[in-house]
């Protein structure tokens, strides 16, 4: 595994009221690692009540060599730590620390067209993409809802750089003028689809690009947090190799359980759309609220994924 790489925070441009743009320059002045579009470093934050692990996309162009990142940060009302601080802790100057860059949501580039469906800081991932996709002269469209122009991150450098390929939707002008799932209909064999926003948003497009016959291989989505659970009684976690049982509370992931308990537990995007974090469950019944696993899959009950599965029983034997 890599270590983690020191940077300093170079630049802050305040592109909304809530978002914030960083530029994170190699605290060694080296360049940084290359990566490819879609991707996103875990940033490392130093808040008074621990260390916090959170996720931004990376904004700049894959193709380009780097000698900084730039991420986008909104400041959410309901934030537990991580964009609070670094709205109102982190200055030009700041020191933080970064992984490697991580990609769990590629293009591909075997799609014909390329349709990107956004809402509010949604946009993060699509801006690597666009750069990319439009250097390889793949044809692709945005759609892109935000409350209102003053609120729509990037607003002036899309209509810059993509001026015919970009359509926005500003929810303050109206319920006529909201996004609908219905620009998917009609799009030509071969084409994509892209979704990042809100968990609810995500999940109506998902459904409806189902409804109009995209196959799964052509639906595409990234959430920035874990599906919400309905389940949230605390369990105990028996593990079999370890020989240990590990009490999971309400408010606790699996995954943070092991983590303070001195289990070396794999993980990597914390919302369950990557797989990384599996483990084999030899007994129990699992609350699945990952996006990674079929239905026939979570009916067996045999695999779970920490960071956001929980039981649905008393308590879950691993093979951990």
């Amino acid at each position: 595994m890599h270590a983690n790489i020191p940077v300093i925070v170079t630049r802050i441009i305040q592109e909304t009221e809530t978002v914030k743009r960083f530029t994170l320059t190699a605290k060694s002045k080296e360049l940084l690692p290359a990566f490819s579009s879609g991707s996103h470093i875990t940033t490392f934050l130093p808040t008074q009540t621990g260390m916090l692990e959170r996720h931004y996309s990376l904004l700049n162009d894959p193709g380009e060599m780097l000698s900084s990142y730039d991420i986008a940060v909104q400041k959410s009302a309901d934030s537990r730590g991580g964009s609070l601080y670094l709205h109102t802790a982190v200055d030009v100057g700041s020191e933080l620390s970064i992984s490697y860059p991580k990609n769990h949501f590629l293009p591909s580039f075997r799609a014909r067209h390329h349709v990107f469906i956004a809402a509010g800081i949604g946009i993060t991932p699509f801006l690597s993409m666009m750069a990319e996709l439009s250097r390889a002269g793949k044809t692709f469209e945005l759609h892109y809802a935000a409350k209102s122009r003053e609120q729509c991150a990037f607003y002036a450098q899309l209509q810059r750089l993509y001026p015919d390929s970009c359509r926005f939707y500003f929810s303050a002008d109206g319920p006529a003028a909201r996004l609908q799932p219905v620009v998917m209909a009609s799009q030509p064999i071969g084409t994509h689809v892209y979704f990042c926003g809100p968990e609810m948003m995500v999940s109506q497009f998902r459904a409806a690009a189902q409804g109009y016959g995209y196959p799964d291989k052509s639906v595409h989505f990234e959430l920035f947090t874990p599906i919400t659970p309905i389940t949230r009684s605390p369990f105990v976690a028996e593990l079999r190799k370890s020989n240990k049982s590990i009490e999971v509370g309400e408010q606790q992931s699996l995954l943070d359980a092991l983590l303070q308990a001195g289990i070396r537990a794999p993980y990597s995007c914390r919302v369950g759309g990557c797989g990384t974090c599996a483990v084999e469950v030899l007994d129990g019944t699992v609350a699945h609220y990952d996006t990674v696993l079929t239905d026939s899959e979570r009916a067996q009950h045999n695999q779970m994924m920490t960071c956001v599965s929980r039981a649905a029983c008393e308590k879950l034997v691993l093979n951990l």
